[in-house]
């Protein structure tokens, strides 16, 4: 997707870092940036800036956060890349890159309202190897890394957790998100009303990164939402998938990045419920030629 920069250096240059290790570094990493979302929670908040539109804002908490994260993983890793929102992308050495939302949930924070976290997520060779998301109120921190065979490890505040059981998709509790942009928004509530129907219901919590591990957790059927940005999925993708889930980013309705989250064992029906209500093209289903 065009907000995802090529991964640096060739990973074959060098030394292969232990997954393991790049978790404890962003579980550290995390738990410090959230205690600082935390304080900041307490202040007065200000817009400090605006991005795509009016109503997609930035605090100077958000810098704040990014910088501090950005500062400690250097201090342990000077050779590491780093992808932020609110920062410029640094290159790096080693073959790892640092991908990072600072405050996922920013309108939430804003308003006073919960549902906001700090992600943190590590990539090798262009994968993501160990991420981390904290949901800041409530201070429950999900985390996951993805084993030398491949497989992936996922806990919630330091317990395995699991997708929840098989359900008929009319017995399904679904997240979603909404964009900033003023016509995505109108291809997503066409859709919505298509697709609410033959779910149990739709909720809207406004952060991506706790929408994803509720997936993980099972207090969620399942995620989609058009409009993501790398940041927003890195770090829960990784955990939602080690808790045994499904996941993909691809190009939705609207021609930006839409990424689907659901148990592995119900995927495949949710996201062809997706395709009808409108969120995905008709082509994207197996076997349809587009015409």
């Amino acid at each position: 997707m065009t907000d995802r920069p090529e991964p640096s250096p060739p990973a074959s240059q060098c030394p292969v870092p232990k997954a393991g290790d790049l978790l404890a570094l962003a579980v550290t990493t995390a738990r410090a940036a959230a205690d600082l979302v935390r304080e900041r929670a307490a202040g007065v908040i200000e817009v400090a800036a605006t991005k795509s539109t009016a109503t997609d804002v930035v605090t100077q908490a958000d810098r704040d956060t990014e910088a501090l994260i950005r500062r400690l993983i250097s201090q342990e890793r000077p050779k590491d890349a780093f992808f932020g929102e609110e920062g410029e992308e640094t290159s790096g050495t080693s073959g790892v890159r640092w991908i990072v939302d600072p405050i996922d949930g920013t309108v939430n924070f804003l308003y006073g309202l919960p549902g906001y976290a700090v992600s943190i997520a590590a990539e090798y060779a262009g994968e993501v190897v160990a991420g981390v998301v904290v949901d800041v109120p409530r201070g429950t921190l999900y985390a996951a890394f993805r084993q030398p065979d491949g497989s992936a490890a996922a806990v919630k505040d330091g317990e395995p957790m699991a997708v929840r059981r098989p359900a008929e998709l009319a017995q399904r509790l679904i997240a979603t998100g909404f964009s900033y942009d003023a016509e995505l928004r109108r291809i997503q509530a066409e859709a919505l009303v298509r697709f609410l129907p033959v779910v149990r219901d739709v909720r809207r919590i406004g952060s991506a990164a706790l929408d994803i591990c509720g997936v993980a957790d099972g207090t969620l059927d399942g995620y989609l939402e058009e409009g993501l940005h790398l940041w927003d999925h890195a770090a829960a993708g990784l955990v939602a998938e080690a808790a045994g889930a499904r996941w993909e980013a691809t190009t939705g309705a609207g021609g930006r990045r839409f990424v689907l989250v659901a148990p592995a064992h119900g995927y495949d029906e949710l996201r062809k419920a997706a395709v009808q209500a409108g969120f995905l093209p008709v082509e994207s289903l197996p076997g349809v030629v587009p015409g």
